[in-house]
């Protein structure tokens, strides 16, 4: 479950962004739910062109793989967030990877991130200091 090393043919290295093993716990990070805006969710909450959705999940399935979700990549919104497995494609499909991770390592589920920050607290003056 160690970082995967880094790709000489890959400038970016992407595998390193996308590693979904938390290392503390040996265990694979799974979304507990999917996130507001998931490609699985009806609408096209990620804008994605005619047809993407269909070839990406063909593609995960044809690799026996998984999608890692795109709100828990580093280079989305949520910088702090650590890369998990996408709920809505593990709820539809088992495929080899995720068989596997089940057996070997088990999961570890994580909230989907932003959902759980505190909103700032409303300013009621009390203690706010008078020139």
């Amino acid at each position: 479950m160690d970082p995967l090393p880094p790709d000489p043919n890959r400038s970016d290295d992407a595998s390193h962004d996308s590693n979904v093993g938390d290392p503390v716990l040996g265990k694979t990070r799974l979304l507990s739910r999917q996130c507001d805006t998931c490609i699985f969710r009806p609408g096209n909450h990620m804008h994605l062109r005619e047809g993407r959705l269909r070839d990406l999940i063909a593609e995960t399935r044809a690799a026996e793989s998984f999608i890692v979700c795109h709100s828990t990549l580093p280079h989305f919104r949520y910088p702090e967030a650590q890369p998990a497995i996408c709920r809505g494609f593990a709820d539809r499909y088992s495929t080899q990877a995720l068989q596997v991770i089940e057996r070997l390592w088990g999961f570890v589920e994580v909230d989907p991130p932003g959902e759980h920050q505190d909103p700032p607290a409303a300013d009621t003056g009390q203690n706010t200091p008078r020139p």
